[in-house]
């Protein structure tokens, strides 16, 4: 009888507990979340457009200005080597920004990495718990490249918390079998796919399938499909994958293929082409299989992935080593052990089996090492890690980073001091008070960690050295350095001299700084000489954007009127690189 009477009590302290617990874990997470939007967002428009950052920006700006949303050009002519998907969120970002500009064009990429930071936390607690997934969310909010990549225009963090949805609905979803979930996970897939291509649908089919398959381990999984009848073997699959196998599936690929095709047939059927049926070929079949382009070496990603994760990969090793060890061990929580290790080396696998290689393609595989460190550093309640070797690979990768974060301090040194000529001459630190506070404080985390030594230490420790480091590299110095980049105030010369007209103005084997020159129609662009002295004898030509190298080939009497910046440490190469308006003709 007071077991009985005990037993609503007990429910009910339970049911405060996990509300307490869920408080503290929303509280905790909101923090998290908050603390990376300032490094996602802030000063976000403050840099000129930057590198690949052009294409997003005037495929966007030419689409605005043609009323054509479905047929993607620069310059008029068509480049249709990504979907439309992450053009047409640079498009939906312009009200938010005041117009199509440097901060437009980086929104949808700093929301999706925001969005992707609470995914993974999202699905880290289901899989461990509150401090694992806090923790998880800061590391891959702080790794270099996905600040980086969160605050470039592009579509790549776009994709990358699209696929890290759809492993999460699966997770909400897993022993349930089919449903209407499975018609959801299709859709997602598809709308990802919408914004670099079909790698929205490739990775979360293999990660899932991967894991579906290896959940209950490597030894029950070969011992199910290589003994017994055949039908036995296939039955035995198909049961692993019930999130595959039921009728939902055919509704949701159904779907999932409309959304993806939907866009490209009304480009095809506006513009009467197929060039973006045949990006889809071109980029994701023969990119994958036989590439035409960027072919890294086959090792490219063991080394890549440190840079990409700094300072937080220093810890990876150890955090594989250490997860291997407790899979083995037969530790728990050993299912989800095996999903992070399966989304981690399913991923390294697949963009190093693809022909195509280059250092930021293989960005998707930063949430699950994000999970792999945190599981690491959070989730073992022994204050040791239990793999001696994972104890040195976590001593020695912590060392790297505090011995980084000390020596940094020779940052302040002015380069007259230490470089050679003509690197004497680069302008000093930005922001020095600013860095010097950032550098005190990484160094009294550094000296909390070695007084004594545990892995909850040093999650502190390095997360506070790369949240710093990350602020004062995205909010401070390169908005500082943006001083020293001319294709912005070049462009803005440019359109000033002229008078505002680009009616007379033509390019020679370069696209100078389209953008900025906010051209109402294609200007004219020429690659062969020959062209280009036909156009000046029309009258067509007036002025023209060239490079300092290519001058001398035009054979034609032309006037320097301006030029973009250039500076005492910039070489030779770099001056004749420069892009300049010449005055066709002679001076007058």
């Amino acid at each position: 009888m007071n077991s009985a009477s005990a037993s609503p009590d007990s429910a009910a302290l339970q049911r405060a507990a996990g509300n307490d617990n869920d408080s503290r874990f929303r509280l905790r997470a909101g923090c998290v979340l908050i603390l990376a939007a300032i490094l996602f967002f802030a000063r976000l428009g403050a840099r000129a457009l930057w590198s690949s950052e052009f294409r997003w920006a005037e495929i966007a700006r030419e689409m605005m200005v043609t009323h054509n949303y479905f047929w993607p050009t620069i310059n008029g002519h068509v480049y249709y080597d990504k979907p439309l998907g992450s053009y047409w969120l640079v498009i939906f970002s312009t009200p938010f920004t005041g117009g199509l500009n440097e901060a437009a064009t980086r929104l949808p990429c700093a929301i999706a990495g925001l969005l992707a930071v609470a995914i993974l936390m999202r699905l880290v607690r289901r899989l461990y718990d509150a401090r694992t997934a806090i923790l998880g969310g800061v590391i891959l909010a702080t790794s270099f490249s996905f600040v980086f990549f969160s605050r470039h225009a592009s579509a790549d963090v776009e994709t990358l918390t699209g696929e890290l949805a759809a492993i999460l609905l699966f997770n909400h979803n897993e022993e349930r079998g089919g449903g209407l979930w499975v018609v959801g996970l299709w859709l997602i897939m598809a709308a990802t796919s919408l914004t670099k291509g079909l790698l929205g649908f490739a990775l979360p089919l293999l990660v899932i399938g991967v894991y579906s398959c290896l959940r209950d381990g490597w030894a029950q999984f070969f011992q199910e499909i290589s003994r017994g009848p055949l039908v036995d073997r296939i039955r035995s699959l198909v049961e692993r994958n019930r999130w595959f196998f039921n009728w939902y599936t055919v509704a949701g690929i159904a779907l999932g293929a409309m959304v993806y095709g939907l866009p490209f047939q009304i480009s095809s059927r506006l513009m009467g082409s197929e060039k973006g049926l045949q990006m889809v070929y071109r980029e994701n079949l023969v990119r994958f299989f036989d590439p035409f382009d960027h072919r890294g070496p086959i090792y490219l990603y063991v080394y890549v992935i440190f840079g990409l994760m700094a300072p937080w990969s220093a810890l990876l090793p150890a955090a594989l080593v250490e997860t291997h060890r407790l899979r083995h061990a037969g530790a728990e929580p050993a299912r989800a052990d095996r999903f992070a290790l399966v989304y981690f080396w399913a991923t390294f696998i697949f963009f190093t089996l693809s022909g195509s290689r280059r250092s930021y393609y293989i960005l998707p595989i930063l949430p699950a090492a994000a999970i792999l460190v945190a599981r690491t550093l959070a989730y073992p309640s022994e204050s040791e890690l239990r793999s001696m070797i994972a104890r040195r690979l976590l001593t020695i990768g912590y060392a790297i980073v505090a011995l980084a974060a000390v020596v940094s301090i020779v940052l302040l040194i002015p380069a007259r001091a230490i470089l050679p000529h003509p690197y004497d001459a680069l302008p000093e630190l930005p922001a020095k008070f600013t860095f010097i506070v950032f550098w005190i404080v990484s160094i009294a985390v550094v000296a909390y960690t070695i007084r004594k030594f545990k892995p909850y230490r040093v999650a502190i420790s390095v997360g506070v050295i790369a949240y710093l480091a990350m602020t004062y590299i995205y909010i401070f110095a390169l908005p500082a350095a943006d001083a020293y980049r001319g294709e912005k105030p070049f462009g803005y010369a440019v359109l000033n001299k002229i008078g505002g007209s680009t009616d007379r103005l033509v390019l020679f084997k370069t696209a100078g700084p389209l953008f900025y020159l906010n051209p109402p129609k294609p200007i004219p662009e020429f690659e062969k000489k020959r062209d280009l002295q036909d156009a000046i004898a029309k009258g067509d030509a007036k002025w023209m954007i060239v490079r300092r190298r290519d001058i001398p080939k035009l054979d034609t009497p032309t006037t320097i009127e301006l030029s973009e910046a250039s500076y005492p440490w910039e070489t030779d190469y770099n001056y004749r690189n420069k892009v300049v308006l010449v005055r066709v003709g002679s001076a007058p």
